[in-house]
Parts: C-alpha cells; structure tokens; sequence
C-alpha cells in the first residue's frame, strides 16, 4: 500500500480546528501556566537525573525537561519515591516510562501523575540489549498495535498529555510508509505528541552509543511526516548541535529536541532557549552561582559532591578555561569535607566567568 492511499483511507485522527502554527502551539503545566514542547531537552540515561535537570532548567527556564528512561516494572519493585523525585523548580518536566505491558504501564504513569509530573512519555526508541531483552524500547515499533494499546491504558490512567518518542524504523523495517502505519495505529489510540529521532535503529550489531551516530539521519522525513499528519505534534529530534539548524528546523516541525548538544554545551541550550521564547540568554555565573546554593542544600541532605558536578562539565565548553574546568571536575579530591572543596569549586568558576567576560571584550 503507498502512502498516497494510506492517508486517503484513514479517517481523521481528530474533527479539532486546524492545528496552531508550529511555534504557538501550547500545553498547560499542572499550575495553569502555559508551556510549550518548542524546545526540550531529551532523556539520556546516566545523564539527567534530577540533579542535571535543575541546573538546565537555571540556564534555560522555558525548555521542556524529560527524566532519564524509568521503567515500568523498576516503579513496581523498586523505590518508587527515589525513581520519581525530583525539585518543582523542574516544570514543566515529563516522566519517561519503558515498559510493553499497558497494565503495568497504566500503573507507572498514574504513579508519575500522582507524583506531578507534567506528561508521561513511552520509550519506542531505545535500543540497547538490555531494553531489547524486555521487549520494549525500540522493538516496540514492529508491534504498533501493542504500543497502541499501552498508549491507551496510560491515558485511560491520566489526565495528563501521553507522548511517544521513537525513531524512523528498525533494521530493514525502515520505509516512510512503515513510519506512517505506526504513527497512524499510535495515533489512534489518542496519541498526539510524536517526538521523533531522525534515525533508523539497528538493533543488531550496533551499540547504542553508535545508533546515535551511525544510521544516517533524515530530518526530510520528520518534516514530511508532518505535512502528513498536520494535526498531530511532531517533535524533531537527533544531530542537533549548533543553534542555526535547530532553528531552521522550526519551520517544518512543532519543536526541536536537543540530547547531547545540550547536555555537552548548556550555554547553547541557553542561547537556544533566550531565541525562541525571547529573553536574554541566563549568563552562565548567574546558574552556576544558583546551582551551587542548591548543591549546598544537597550536601546537607546527604548527597555527595560527584552527583551534582558531573553535570557541570560542559559549563565552559569551547571558552578559555573549559579545559581546566573539567580537569578539575574530573579530579576531585577525596574529601570528607564537601563543601569546602564545593567552595573552590564556586571561586573557580567566577574567576573562569571574569575571564570569559575580558575574552569577550
């Protein structure tokens, strides 16, 4: 079946007026405030924690947040109240659930809600092993029916949005007409928020650090399947490192989500965020400054001060210092005392900050 006569047979997914232009569309946060999927920053495994996500949010207080992947069957048997915190300064932030079962997931999204998050997001785009050997994440896209019917149980579960991040298709599985059933099937099942890698997944003979960068990308694709399905939301996300792509992106899809860029280099983040919702940029002092007050609340409730300066290694990212900036991240002392080594942390960082401001003159 073309895709030509896929889009003629299917009825419309929804009799709603036509949808909002592309940088207007909006959402509204568990506060009532309006908030925007525009720009956001993806979920990374081992990357954004709460921690990382309250320091994104100093430098870019518009970008939508999303949780590292939490799986559906960790929140039935782990701690649940460990998996699932996170600081209100955080809104608008989604939770990401993996899972294939939608009574389990069902359960793990009324959990995120309860716990307040602002939207519930499926994984349909993982593809490491371990994802794999649970029948979620990536190989979910063979199965649209199933994901459609987990789509729904989640929702049936919520009164928040259910999203679904994904990828082109999987190994051989990878025509543009294979994409558009899944999305039509998902779709149905009242889905209406496609966030969407613009790479193929290769689930066999690949890592998942090299299926972020060997399957080639097609944001031609994302932006076609816009235009076919123009009331749906679509999210375009993979490769995007530098501020005028992302952009030029916004004119062909409903936002841009950054991963790795964002995480390696806030202050583009920062400058992406001050563009598109028109402010001016958070200078980078300002969030550290405020990030350390937070790190020190940490210290006093136990956290150590690896977890919270992990993240913090892009800060000067291609500016003079950000090398030393990061050898000293990377080479913390072994100290008891946290906050004194927290302290030198704080004076490195404004000397790194007057510097950047001299360069700059």
């Amino acid at each position: 079946m073309s895709v030509e006569s896929l889009r003629r047979e299917r009825a419309p997914i929804s009799d709603a007026a036509p949808p909002e232009p592309q940088r207007e569309r909006r959402m509204r946060a568990r506060s009532g405030a309006p908030v925007s999927r525009v720009l956001s920053v993806a979920p990374m495994m081992e990357r954004t924690d709460r921690h990382c996500r309250y320091f994104l949010r100093l430098v870019a207080p518009n970008a939508f947040l999303y949780t590292e992947m939490v799986t559906a069957a960790a929140l039935r048997h782990g701690d649940r109240d460990r998996l699932l915190a996170f600081d209100p300064s955080e809104h608008p932030v989604a939770l990401q659930l993996g899972g294939s079962d939608p009574h389990e997931l069902a359960a793990a999204a009324r959990a995120g809600a309860a716990a307040g998050y602002d939207e519930i997001d499926l994984n349909v785009g993982c593809p490491s092993d371990r994802v794999q050997a649970g029948c979620f994440g990536a190989a979910l896209m063979r199965e649209p029916e199933r994901v459609a019917a987990c789509v729904a149980a989640m929702r049936e579960a919520v009164d928040v949005p259910v999203t679904v991040k994904t990828r082109l298709g999987v190994d051989h599985d990878d025509s543009y007409e294979f994409l558009c059933r899944f999305v039509e099937t998902v779709a149905r099942a009242g889905c209406e928020t496609f966030i969407v890698h613009a790479r193929k997944a290769w689930l066999k003979g690949l890592s998942p650090k090299q299926n972020r960068d060997v399957p080639p990308l097609d944001y031609a694709r994302v932006r076609r399947l816009k235009r076919d399905f123009p009331s749906l939301e679509v999210i375009l996300n993979g490769g995007l490192k530098d501020e005028a792509t992302a952009l030029a992106e916004l004119d062909h899809v409903d936002g841009v989500m950054l991963g790795r860029a964002a995480y390696d280099d806030p202050v583009l983040l920062g400058r992406l965020d001050a563009a598109i919702f028109g402010h001016e940029p958070v200078p980078i002092g300002d969030a550290l400054d405020r990030y350390f007050e937070y790190a020190e609340r940490e210290i006093a409730a136990g956290t150590r001060l690896r977890a919270l300066t992990r993240h913090l290694m892009g800060a000067f990212a291609g500016r003079p210092g950000g090398r030393h900036w990061r050898r000293m991240l990377s080479e913390l002392p072994r100290s008891e005392d946290d906050r004194a080594t927290l302290a030198a942390l704080r004076e490195l960082a404004w000397n790194l900050v007057e510097r950047n401001v001299r360069y700059s003159d």
